[in-house]
């Protein structure tokens, strides 16, 4: 009976069992919903891991980009750091992303870093568009250059690669890609006949 009564020592322990399971119980709820949106995207059928852009590779990139001038595009933006640092860099510049929340979290980036204004942010999934290299190919102009980090263009010649391991980014200017390969041309061929 002294177990229920409060202000017993049995009771103020049974309290404080009830209290630590639920702040235990809420930490592991809270814990939960937080990593959620970084560990979904690890459930598609297709799994890209967040691995965030190092500052050794952002620095790459804005080497590879000395000089230029206006739009760039980041496939698989994540967090948003080379389109932060390349807004920095007087480009408009837009990242396309799989995980809304890293999207909204890149946008807040923006805005706490004053960039907001040259910078975009969208919520989209690569692997539900026609190849990459075709679409790029048809796409940008004749000018354009692209730069790809940690994964290069299977078809494509860099002109230029620079860093290493996970860091390492390959550039490719519009000669390189703007030529189709026999591989892509014969794709083109079948693709027109069927």
């Amino acid at each position: 009976m002294s177990d229920l009564i409060p202000g017993t020592r049995s009771g103020r322990k049974r309290h404080w069992g009830l209290a630590l399971l639920g702040v235990v119980s809420g930490a592991g709820l809270a814990l939960s919903l937080g990593a959620a949106p970084f560990v979904a995207p690890a459930l598609r059928r297709v799994c890209l891991p967040f691995v965030p852009a190092s500052p050794a590779q952002v620095e790459t990139v804005l080497q590879m980009l000395k000089g230029r001038r206006g739009k760039l595009v980041d496939i698989g933006s994540g967090d948003g750091r080379i389109v932060i640092a390349a807004a920095k860099q007087g480009f408009r510049a837009v990242g396309y992303e799989l995980n809304p929340w890293l999207v909204w979290y890149s946008r807040y980036k923006a805005w706490q870093e004053g960039v907001h204004h040259n910078t975009r942010f969208y919520i989209s999934d690569l692997w539900k568009m026609t190849s990459l290299e075709e679409k790029l190919q048809r796409e940008l102009r004749s000018n354009a250059r692209v730069v790809a980090c940690r994964f290069p263009f299977p078809s494509w010649m860099a002109v230029c690669e620079s860093g290493k391991g996970i860091d390492t980014a390959w550039l490719y200017d519009a000669k390189s890609f703007k030529t189709p390969s026999k591989e892509i041309v014969k794709t083109i061929e079948r693709t027109k006949q069927a």
